[in-house]
C-alpha cells in the first residue's frame, strides 16, 4: 500500500478498530524483572507513577538544561512481548482486554513525558499482525498461529500517533523460538518446511544468518509490516548472532564451507553475514517508506581497548567478536539513522563503566550523521540483586546528567515498560522530576 499519513491512518484506524465489551484493564502487578532488552543480561555488575512531577528546587537547573534540549531528544521505552515480559500480562486475554492494557502502557508513556514506544512485533519468527508470511504468535493467545480477533500493531500505531507518540516497530530477525524443538512449531510455520534454515544452539532456535535465502526471507517478513503501517522507525536489538554458550558450538559448518570462501576464518563471513542483513534491511526500508528510520540497540561494548585500539577501556564481552555484530562499522557507515547502545552498567563500574561507554559512543556518533541515543537499565533500579549504585534512585539520573556533556547524544531509552509504570525504586519518578520537566516534543 502507499504511505499513509500519520493523521489519517490514526483517523481511519481509530474508528475501524474499537472494540467493545470489556472496560479497560490495567496491566498485573510485574513479577521479578528479567535483566535486560528480551529478557537477557548482558553484562551482570554483580506504586505505579502518576502525573509526572514539576522540577523541585533541588533539580530545577537539569530540567532547564533538559527543557532547552527537548526539541530533538529521544525520550523512549521498550515494550517487550517475548515471553510476555511487559504485554500482554498473560497470554489468553481477551481483545479487549489485551487492547486496554497495551493502551495503558501509551497512557503511562505520556504521563512519563516519554515521547516514543518501541513495540516488540516480531518476537520469535512470528507477528503481532496479520503477516502473510509468518503465524499469529503465541504470546497473544497461548496458541501460535491462532488469530487473536484484533490487531495489535495497526492498533499500536493508531493510538500512539493519536498521543503524539512515536511507535518504532521492534523486530528480532533471526531468533524462531525461546525453546530447542521444532515439532512445537505451528505445522506450516516457514522454519518447519525449511528446516535447513535452523540451528540448535543454546537450548533454543536460531535462523542462520550465512543463507542468502534465509536473509532475505526474513526481510521480507518485516518489510510486510512497514508496507501495511506508518511506523516511526524499524527497530533491530543486540540479538544477530546468539550469545555464547559455553561447550556449545553454533552450527553453520555447511552453509561456511558453501559460502564462506572468500573470508579469511568464519568470524569475518558471520560478520559479512550480519552487515548484509543490517544494510539489505535499510535499503529495503527506504524503498518500501522512504522516511521511515532504521535503528539497532546493539550490546554496550564494540570491542576492548585491549582487542582494538579502537575499542572502549573496558573488559566484556564483545559485541564484534562474540556477536558479529560490527556496530561501529553500521553508525560510520550511515546504515542506521539511529543506534541505541544498552548501557546497562552504572557509573564507574570497573568491567564496564557506563561513563567510558557514553564517551566512547560520542566519539563513534560524531560526524557520522547517525543519531546516538542510550540505552538505560531502568530494570536494573531497586533490584537488591544488583550492585550498590542500583539502590540509589539517583543512579539513573546521574546518567542523564553525565549524557548531557556529549552533544552527540540525543536522549535515552528506557527498558522497560514494566518498570516505568511500577517504578519501584522511584528511579523514573527521579529521572522525570531532574530532566523532563515538560512534555516530550517528537524525537524526529
Amino acid at each position: 500500500m502507499g504511505r499513509v499519513t500519520r493523521r489519517a491512518f490514526a483517523a481511519a484506524a481509530l474508528s475501524a478498530l474499537v472494540l467493545s465489551g470489556e472496560a479497560a484493564a490495567s496491566p498485573g502487578r510485574p513479577g521479578r524483572r528479567p535483566p535486560g532488552p528480551d529478557g537477557r543480561d548482558p553484562a551482570a555488575d554483580g506504586s505505579p507513577a502518576g502525573e509526572a512531577p514539576g522540577p523541585t528546587a533541588r533539580s530545577a537547573a537539569a530540567a532547564n538544561a533538559g527543557q532547552a534540549a527537548a526539541a530533538a531528544e529521544m525520550r523512549g521505552m521498550w515494550l517487550a512481548t517475548v515471553v510476555n515480559r511487559d504485554w500482554p500480562s498473560r497470554a489468553g486475554l481477551s481483545a479487549a482486554r489485551q487492547r486496554a492494557e497495551l493502551l495503558a502502557h501509551l497512557d503511562q508513556a505520556v504521563r512519563s513525558r516519554l515521547n516514543t514506544v518501541i513495540f516488540q512485533v516480531r518476537p520469535a519468527a512470528d507477528a503481532l499482525w496479520p503477516s502473510p508470511h509468518e503465524p499469529w504468535s503465541q504470546y497473544l493467545t497461548g496458541t501460535q498461529g491462532k488469530d487473536p480477533g484484533w490487531d495489535p500493531l495497526g492498533t499500536a500505531v493508531a493510538e500512539a500517533h493519536a498521543r503524539g507518540l512515536e511507535l518504532h516497530a521492534w523486530f528480532n530477525p533471526l531468533r524462531v523460538a525461546t525453546h530447542a524443538d521444532p515439532s512445537r512449531l505451528l505445522a506450516d510455520h516457514p522454519a518447519r518446511r525449511h528446516p535447513e534454515w535452523v540451528v540448535r544452539y543454546g537450548g533454543k532456535l536460531y535462523y542462520n544468518a550465512g543463507l542468502p535465502e534465509v536473509r532475505g526471507f526474513v526481510q521480507e517478513a518485516m518489510l510486510d509490516a512497514v508496507r501495511r503501517y506508518p511506523v516511526d522507525a524499524v527497530h533491530f536489538d543486540d540479538y544477530f548472532y546468539p550469545y555464547p554458550v559455553a561447550g556449545q558450538t553454533f552450527d553453520d559448518d555447511a552453509a561456511f564451507e558453501r559460502y564462506g570462501g572468500g573470508f579469511a576464518g568464519r568470524a569475518d563471513w558471520r560478520r559479512d553475514n550480519i552487515d548484509r542483513l543490517v544494510r539489505d534491511m535499510a535499503a529495503g526500508i527506504k524503498k518500501a517508506q522512504p522516511g521511515t528510520r532504521f535503528g539497532i540497540s546493539p550490546f554496550g561494548v564494540w570491542r576492548n581497548a585491549s582487542t582494538d585500539p579502537l575499542g572502549s577501556g573496558t573488559r566484556a564481552l564483545q559485541a564484534y567478536d562474540d556477536l558479529y555484530a560490527d556496530t561501529r562499522k553500521w553508525v560510520r557507515e550511515r546504515w542506521v539513522d539511529y543506534i541505541c547502545p544498552q548501557l546497562y552498567w552504572h557509573i564507574g563500574f570497573p568491567a564496564a563503566d557506563y561513563a567510558e561507554l557514553v564517551r566512547w559512543w560520542a566519539g563513534v556518533a560524531q560526524g557520522s550523521g547517525t543519531r546516538l541515543y542510550i540505552g538505560e537499565a531502568l530494570y536494573r533500579a531497586g533490584d537488591p540483586a544488583q550492585a550498590a549504585p542500583w539502590q540509589d534512585p539517583a543512579e539513573l539520573s546521574r546518567h542523564l546528567t553525565l549524557a548531557r556533556r556529549y552533544p552527540q547524544v540525543k536522549g535515552h531509552v528506557f527498558f522497560a515498560a514494566k518498570e516505568v509504570a511500577a517504578d519501584p525504586a522511584g528511579a523514573m519518578a527521579r529521572v522525570i522530576a531532574d530532566h523532563y520537566g515538560q512534555p516530550a516534543n517528537p524525537a524526529s
